[in-house]
């Protein structure tokens, strides 16, 4: 599943060491799974009915979550929950974590407007952060200082995705442009959902580029403050996340025409950058 499915950044790369490969791998599909089943096509990829309505997503989710909770008493059944189980048995990783991912996307099935920042913040709370901190935790760190830095990056990642995918996620009707912005920049639902690409757009695309720079720019000290192949690790995902920055940057912010990624060079380039950091 980590394989096959494509990230921004490598799942479980060779920088992770093999003793905790696969604690990744299904931390990745608990959350890859459950991310699935909030979006709109999931049941095509199995079925050939009509795409499942919010009630059949939410019902998906409330099953994931049910599974979560069975596999906490010790009665896992689900391959995913299997090896989840005996990960968070090794690793005495608290259940939280993983609700509050459970009720992010939970809201992405029902939620498609972020009112404020405030909003758009609270969602990333729920739906990146916690997957910094579960990293953190199976290497072994548990300070809640490394844990704040983590979810500044987190969330930058997060926002990163969302200026990312501005026009795929207008397909599904989701918006995560705050909307008191979007009104203030004179960028209309129509002009996004026609792709029309304008000065307007640019400027408010830039200043979501400029103020999620900012947030990385408040966790990059914390691969200093980490050892071992994880400071790697944390520096490729952080130079992974203000390299998405700059290709929006390249793109002069038509993200509403163009999906900027990371391409295999640039990959080998931040692999090379992070080594000689």
């Amino acid at each position: 599943m980590a394989e096959r499915h494509y990230e921004n950044f490598p799942v479980g790369s060779l920088l992770i060491p093999k003793r905790l490969r696969k604690h990744v791998f299904s931390i990745y599909a608990f959350a890859r799974t459950a991310d699935d089943f909030a979006d709109e096509g999931f049941g095509t990829r199995t079925s050939t009915s009509a795409s499942p309505t919010e009630a059949d997503r939410l019902a998906a989710l409330e099953d994931w979550q049910q599974k979560l909770e069975r596999s906490f008493a010790g009665e896992a059944d689900h391959p995913v929950f299997i090896a989840l189980a005996a990960t968070m048995r090794e690793l005495n990783l608290p259940k939280t974590l993983f609700t509050d991912l459970l009720s992010a996307f939970k809201q992405d099935v029902v939620k498609r407007r972020y009112a404020n920042f405030d909003e758009v913040l609270d969602y990333c709370t729920r739906s990146a952060n916690p997957v910094g901190r579960l990293i953190l935790l199976l290497f072994g760190y548990r300070d809640e200082r490394l844990f704040r830095l983590s979810d500044h990056i987190c969330t930058a990642l997060q926002m990163a995705n969302f200026w990312q995918d501005v026009s795929l996620d207008i397909g599904k009707d989701r918006i995560y442009l705050p909307q008191d912005e979007l009104a203030r920049s004179g960028v209309s639902v129509e002009d996004l959902r026609e792709a029309r690409f304008s000065p307007q757009f640019a400027e408010l695309l830039k200043f979501q580029v400029d103020r999620t720079r900012k947030f990385f720019e408040q966790g990059r000290e914390l691969p200093e403050l980490i050892s071992g192949r994880l400071k790697y690790e944390l520096r490729l995902t952080w130079f992974g996340g203000a390299r998405i920055l700059e290709r929006i940057e390249q793109l002069g912010y038509d993200t509403l025409n163009q999906r900027p990624t990371i391409s295999s060079l640039d990959k080998l380039r931040l692999l090379a950058r992070t080594l000689l950091a």
